[in-house]
């Protein structure tokens, strides 16, 4: 898809329980462009639309976790049935290195583990680092191993793991697995712990943020960061999570 205002109607080859409440959709088209970190509009017609990152592009897979009416019904789908979805968009991930260190909090797992399937692909070492609330909110943990990473696991109540906040385990990978790079998606508090951390270790770090998307492609402002957020990552005022984003770069001095 080349114009990004033109929806292509998919249909859903087959639905993957993740855990509980998130489901992945692999749908029976590819999107060969897409790159690790960049996102879709999905929409169904008379529900709404969100955006949602590309978790593989060949063929298209998305995560959904079920969190409020739209994602809720995004889970109810069955194979065979039609999807509305335009993209890629934004700007994704720029793998730099040979030895990546990736941080996923929840389902922003996704698009690390379409990162992650190209980096084996060509050969290079990568560590993740995955976190959630629970074992029940665990996303992708096996699918992380199948492709040949090596996996660190954290929650926060003990269920799975190492009690505590994926930063935790985080702070260790950087001392044992000695990355070139770290790459982070998943909420804003993550976001900005890892952040610290690349300062502290004089390791850059590319980061996924999460923001109130409208319309998917700048034109309605409402994705940009708060002033806080900007000035931790050294972003300028105007910067879109849609289109300037999602993913940005930190080179700590």
């Amino acid at each position: 898809m080349k114009n990004e205002r033109i929806y292509q109607v998919v249909t859903v080859k087959e639905v993957r329980v993740e855990n509980p409440t998130s489901r992945s959709l692999i749908c029976a088209v590819e999107l060969p462009d897409a790159q690790p970190g960049q996102f879709v509009m999905a929409w169904l017609p008379g529900v709404g639309e969100k955006p949602f990152s590309v978790a593989y592009s060949n063929p298209l897979t998305i995560t959904v976790a079920a969190v409020g009416p739209f994602s809720q019904a995004l889970c109810r789908l069955q194979p065979g049935a039609c999807l509305w979805v335009r993209g890629p968009l934004g700007q994704g991930f720029q793998p730099a290195g040979k030895r990546h260190l990736m941080i996923g909090g929840g389902y922003g797992a996704a698009p690390l583990l379409f990162l992650a399937r190209q980096a084996i692909e060509k050969g290079q070492h990568v560590c993740a680092c995955l976190g959630a609330r629970s074992q029940q909110e665990l996303v992708l943990i096996e699918e992380f191993r199948s492709v040949g990473c090596e996996v660190r696991i954290c929650t926060e109540d003990g269920s799975c793991g190492e009690k505590g906040l994926v930063t935790q385990i985080t702070d260790r990978a950087m001392r044992d697995f000695h990355p070139d790079s770290l790459y982070a998606c998943g909420p804003r508090p993550m976001l900005l712990a890892v952040l610290e951390l690349s300062r502290r270790k004089r390791i850059p770090a590319q980061l996924s943020w999460e923001a109130l998307l409208r319309c998917g492609i700048g034109l309605c402002g409402s994705c940009e960061l708060d002033q806080e957020a900007r000035c931790q990552a050294d972003l300028p005022a105007g910067w879109l999570v849609c289109k300037d984003g999602p993913v940005s770069s930190f080179y700590p001095q």
